[in-house]
């Protein structure tokens, strides 16, 4: 059964919400209390479950910590994930540096960047490697997932280098749109993007007043 991308993207933020209400002590919550805390309505929580099973009962809800533990197993948040970063600019020191990675199972366990400058110094505890030995590297070394923080004018080099290797999974915060083969997922980060698609709103607020 094909479940769309719309669906797959709400799970981690039920998973989320979830993980908030047993870190309150909470063990039940109506689709209802979800649907405030989330701003989706409780018929749609209630649909996207049904594509996984019954994980409720009718007047009693969901027990929080099975419900947040099937979606872990459901998102493969149950097990831990080796991702390489490619970039090591202030970007990718950035992501290097966020906390955030690791409660959730996900490793940094390869760094890569071009620049003399900054080929074999240490950051984070991982010594940052040359680019143009990534597939060698990732050969040896298997990783789930590529993180690629590199300029737009090299992404796509770096991409097809991980596609080789391999990897089906990669976010790129560069911004161009990757072209990789159907078997890979690309998830793209560009807060520029984002701007953008809210100053459309923000300009027809003020077109109107």
């Amino acid at each position: 059964m094909k479940i769309s991308d719309l669906v797959i993207d709400r799970l981690p933020l039920y998973a989320r919400a979830l993980a908030a209400l047993e870190s309150d002590g909470r063990e039940v919550v109506s689709s209802q209390e979800l649907a405030k805390t989330l701003n989706v309505s409780a018929a749609q929580i209630r649909k996207d479950f049904s594509y996984f099973g019954r994980f409720g009962k009718q007047g009693r809800g969901y027990n929080v910590r099975k419900l947040l533990d099937e979606l872990r197993r459901i998102l493969g948040l149950n097990r831990q994930w080796r991702l390489a970063l490619i970039g090591a600019g202030r970007l990718g020191r950035a992501i290097l540096g966020y906390e955030g990675f690791g409660p959730q199972g996900f490793r940094i366990v390869e760094a890569f960047d071009s620049d003399p400058a900054v080929i074999g110094t240490s950051l984070n505890g991982l010594t940052i490697r040359n680019t143009a030995d990534l597939e060698n590297v990732l050969a040896k070394n298997k990783v789930d997932v590529g993180i690629v923080a590199v300029p737009a004018e090299g992404a796509q080099r770096v991409i097809d280098s991980l596609v080789r290797c391999g990897i089906r999974a990669i976010l790129n915060y560069a911004p161009i749109a990757a072209q990789v083969p159907a078997a890979v997922q690309v998830r793209r980060v560009d807060p520029v993007l984002a701007l953008q698609g809210m100053t459309f709103y923000l300009k027809a607020a003020t077109d109107n007043e």
